[in-house]
């Protein structure tokens, strides 16, 4: 596994987004009464990486996050911070508070937009992939986990199971996540595109 050592384009966000994400790593590690090598072990991350991590002095790439954060049984949503669950008839989140993973080495964007995060057992989440950008094999999710995104800018190629789909402007996708999956924008603009997550029992 490729471990990079990149710096974010902006140190101070990304410094918090580390901290934060570090210390929530730290304390789901520390009630799930694992160790930092059997937390290693388990999420195939380096003992030296996952201590950089929990000390907020490094911010990790989209795919290692995604592996502690399954290695841990969290989404990654909780580790980078999501509002606690709120109750009423309406709820809202503005656009500036957002919590939001970059990834530090190719520009990758993760906004949560879930005002109400895990009601109903899913979320919505944004990706902004700049060109030429993938997340590379993210690891399969718990089975029983769906996800659904159309894409609202750029061109999107999505892999699963051996099989690719290009996906333009207003294209959706329905994938079964339990299986290793990748995003990637193979083109010179950027895209985006609005992605739901659901968990079934």
């Amino acid at each position: 596994m490729v471990e990079h050592d990149g710096n974010a384009a902006e140190p101070e966000h990304g410094d918090d987004l580390a901290g934060a994400f570090g210390g929530n790593v730290r304390r789901r590690r520390e009630q799930a009464g694992l160790t930092l090598e059997q937390l290693s072990t388990r999420s195939s991350v380096s003992r030296a990486m996952l201590s950089k991590v929990e000390r907020g002095e490094k911010s990790p790439t989209i795919g290692v996050a995604s592996r502690i954060a399954h290695a841990l049984g969290a989404s990654l949503s909780e580790l980078i911070g999501a509002p606690a669950a709120a109750s009423g008839v309406a709820i809202v989140m503005r656009k500036d508070d957002r919590p939001v993973f970059r990834d530090p080495e190719t520009g990758f964007e993760r906004h949560m937009v879930s005002a109400a995060p895990g009601a109903g057992g899913a979320e919505m989440i944004v990706h902004h992939l700049p060109a030429q950008v993938s997340t590379g094999l993210l690891p399969a999710y718990p089975p029983g986990t769906e996800k659904q995104l159309m894409v609202l800018e750029g061109t999107l190629t999505v892999a699963i199971g051996g099989i690719t789909e290009t996906l333009n402007p207003g294209d959706s996708l329905f994938l079964q996540a339990d299986a290793d999956h990748g995003f990637a924008n193979r083109t010179d603009a950027p895209c985006e595109y609005v992605m739901f997550i659901s968990r079934r029992p």
